[in-house]
């Protein structure tokens, strides 16, 4: 995946968890970092999760954003994934030039993608297409 301002995207693989692990600082200074053994195991445990990933922006060979995507399985809304983001993150000598936005905007896509092919193959359909869109539902009313 790429997007604009040449900042490519992607999912994180073992070999970028060192930059990863870099990077993290500057969204929690005090957070300590864990091992490189420790975060292999954490990111091999998360790509269980059909659909999930840590996605990363990488300019010039070196990751300046990242956010966590997780897919959960869902037993209401006729059995439809989610998906949640945290751990957005861009480090600090690159903030305010949309490169957190660009990848946030990668893993939105993936969550819709994934909760929205899962729910129709699990329902019969068969892909012929692929379209998107992001709406905004309206809130629930409070009993």
């Amino acid at each position: 995946m790429s997007a604009g301002s040449s900042m490519v995207i992607r999912h994180a693989l073992n070999g970028d968890l060192p930059q990863l692990l870099a990077l993290y600082p500057h969204l929690n200074p005090s957070d300590p970092i864990p091992s490189l053994e420790v975060a292999q195991r954490r990111l091999e445990a998360l790509q269980k999760y059909p659909g999930s990933a840590v996605f990363i922006g990488i300019v010039d060979a070196s990751t300046i954003a990242s956010c966590t995507l997780v897919v959960i399985p869902n037993l209401t809304r006729g059995g439809q994934p989610y998906g949640l983001i945290e751990n957005v993150v861009t480090h600090a000598q690159h903030r305010g030039r949309g490169y957190g936005k660009q990848v946030l905007r990668a893993a939105v896509m993936a969550a819709w993608d994934a909760a929205t092919l899962a729910f129709c193959a699990s329902a019969g359909f068969e892909q012929s297409k692929t379209g998107f869109q992001v709406r905004r539902l309206p809130s629930r009313a409070q009993p």
